[in-house]
């Protein structure tokens, strides 16, 4: 970690908690920095806190108070849920005090190389190939993964040295909190239309994610989606060197795909058959990894080798195992239509659907195209009579009604033959039954068990 000298000695508000804050608090803390810590959430009811209380550091509790700023502070270090339309984040921007992210905090500190992924959807999926790519066959040093997937950012920081590479997944709400952050190697997975109550329009949205690349020079990289037309324009902006990827057409000095066959600047890497996880999304998840790993030099054997194992992301598109010729699927992360269809277009056997959840108004009429490979759905939740009414329209002849995902799995095995997919995409937040979609992908990973214990228990 570099010692750094700039917030010796100065008066830094670290605003909002959880993983990021705590660790934001401590490094700051380290690096001799007169910290502030201020929750929303009540002291009594903050370990975080008190932790952090115990460990010498400033904390206020219990709101926002606007009256904070008269203290003069120098720095804001901002959890990025905290919206910029809050007093306190408004005042500090009108008294012009720099506001910044975790992720900002953790590249100035950081020796490692940093590879900043960001994207709608596949940011998760595609940072973990491309650790797991990295550290395929590996010596020395280590790929290590951070910031929106769940490590945060300064902590990671504090342990990669000059032999690692950081991968560090990026949200929009974290890219607006930059300054001098600079991958060496930027991905933008795609771009569609999302967290507009945060961002207020599309245009806005789409500017913070291009931030990625804002301070990247011509000795960078900008590896990004060129089937989509949006991004080939959005990329003219950036001054670092772009290598596309494409499974629509061939594209030069960068990945595309023929005769399923994905490419690297015209040599043949791997045949897409041989990537375990499903759907077109996911080779687009892969070749994107894949540009990552050629840029840094990794063998295609150790590619191929790589690829052919990984079994996905928990919770997204998860391949959890295969009983009595059955193959089961976690993709509890798909809480809208958009991750379900990518799901479904993945598979070419039938499929028995469970799906349903938290009913937030909308309809599900665009997965009709996508349902008509679905050979029965298994609905719950509160949206289970709204998905029945689509199953219908798609002409989905198996419709079953049960109370939650325990209930589901072994209706859905029972209703399945030998050579199809039990996939849980539920198209639908969890929160009408549970307080994740973790602990909803939980739930049907461990009813798989049991339902396997049971029936090898009646053998």
């Amino acid at each position: 970690m570099k010692k750094i000298k700039r917030y010796e000695n100065t008066k830094v508000l670290v605003l909002g908690l959880a993983l990021s804050g705590v660790n934001a608090a401590k490094l700051l803390h380290s690096l001799g920095a007169l910290v502030t810590v201020n929750d929303y959430k009540s002291f009594d009811e903050n370990p975080e806190a008190q932790e952090l209380l115990e460990s010498g550091i400033r904390v206020v509790t219990g709101g926002h108070p606007v009256e904070l700023l008269d203290e003069d502070f120098e720095w804001i270090v901002k959890n990025p849920g905290i919206m910029y339309n809050n007093p306190i984040i408004v005042r500090a921007l009108e008294k012009q005090i720099p506001v910044i992210t975790e992720v900002e905090l953790a590249y100035e500190v950081a020796e490692s190389m940093l590879i900043g992924v960001t994207g709608t959807n596949g940011k998760t999926t595609t940072t973990t190939m491309i650790a797991e790519l990295l550290n395929m066959n590996r010596e020395n040093g280590h790929a290590y993964v951070a910031g929106n997937i769940g490590t945060p950012a300064s902590l990671v920081a504090q342990q990669a040295t000059v032999d690692d590479e950081t991968i560090m997944e990026l949200s929009s709400f974290q890219l607006m909190g930059i300054t001098e952050m600079k991958p060496h190697i930027a991905v933008i997975t795609n771009i569609y239309s999302a967290h507009l109550d945060y961002h207020g329009t599309r245009e806005e949205y789409v500017a913070a994610k291009m931030r990625i690349t804002e301070n990247q020079t011509a000795a960078d990289y900008l590896v990004v989606n060129w089937d989509q037309p949006e991004l080939r324009e959005l990329a003219k902006s950036s001054q670092a060197q772009i290598i596309p990827f494409s499974r629509l057409e061939r594209v030069n000095n960068g990945v595309y795909l023929e005769n399923e066959v994905i490419f690297y600047r015209d040599e043949p890497v791997m045949n897409t058959a041989s990537i375990l996880v499903p759907g077109d999304h996911n080779v687009e998840n892969a070749m994107a990894a894949i540009a990552v790993a050629k840029l840094l030099n990794q063998e295609n054997g150790a590619i191929r080798e790589c690829l052919q194992q990984f079994s996905g992301v928990k919770h997204r598109t998860q391949f959890v195992r295969e009983y009595q010729q059955r193959r089961f699927y976690n993709d509890s992360k798909a809480t809208n239509n958009l991750a379900t269809k990518n799901a479904l277009k993945g598979f070419d056997v039938p499929v028995i659907l469970l799906a349903g959840g938290l009913d937030r108004g909308n309809d599900f009429d665009e997965l009709i195209p996508e349902l008509k490979r679905v050979k029965a759905l298994v609905l719950f939740g509160e949206t289970a009579a709204k998905l029945a009414e689509t199953g219908k329209k798609a002409g989905v002849q198996q419709i079953e009604f049960v109370q939650n995902v325990e209930a589901a799995v072994p209706v859905a095995f029972e209703i399945s033959e030998p050579g199809e997919v039990i996939l849980l995409s539920p198209a639908c937040a969890s929160w009408d039954q549970y307080r994740s979609f973790e602990v909803r992908g939980d739930a049907f990973i461990q009813s798989i068990s049991q339902l396997i214990a049971k029936e090898e228990e009646e053998e």
